[in-house]
């Protein structure tokens, strides 16, 4: 599956997971692990902090700078148990709506693009759009497993 498949495919099951039943938000793949809601909100903030990181390593060369995100930090400050998931639903489309017109783009032409993470050091457009597919089939894979486990 190419690049630009696996951001259609994982938009599209992302975006049905935002259509649960209420009463299903609240499942949890393992004892002690994020809730499906908070898996959603991570995944909608997660790719806008992805998607800035995309654009830096676009215009602006050479090099930028990037910045880690405390991901604890926003589940429980921005209150993702309450947060209506409403908003992280149109975010995360419109977000990935951008990722995949910037893909079609820049990954090929500009994906050896360098920008230095404060964490974990250098990396490239490419690896950063790459992480944004693995990123959310690794969290809607949890999601799955919510799902059927049913864990509350």
């Amino acid at each position: 599956m190419d690049i630009l498949e696996q951001l259609e495919t994982t938009k599209a099951q992302a975006l049905e997971y935002f259509e649960l039943s209420p009463d299903l938000y609240d499942l949890t793949y393992a004892e002690g692990k994020w809730t499906i809601r908070q898996l959603l909100h991570h995944i909608a903030d997660a790719e806008t902090v992805l998607y800035e990181r995309i654009r830096r390593a676009i215009a602006e060369q050479p090099k930028p700078m990037v910045w880690a995100f405390d991901q604890d930090s926003w589940c429980r400050d921005l209150e993702y148990h309450s947060l209506p998931l409403e908003i992280n639903k149109n975010i995360f489309s419109a977000v990935r709506t951008a990722i995949i017109h910037f893909t079609r783009l820049y990954y090929e032409q500009l994906g050896s693009n360098p920008f230095l993470h404060s964490e974990t050091g250098d990396r490239t457009l490419k690896e950063e759009i790459d992480k944004v597919a693995w990123h959310s089939k690794h969290h809607l894979d949890q999601i799955t497993q919510a799902l059927a486990i049913g864990v509350r």
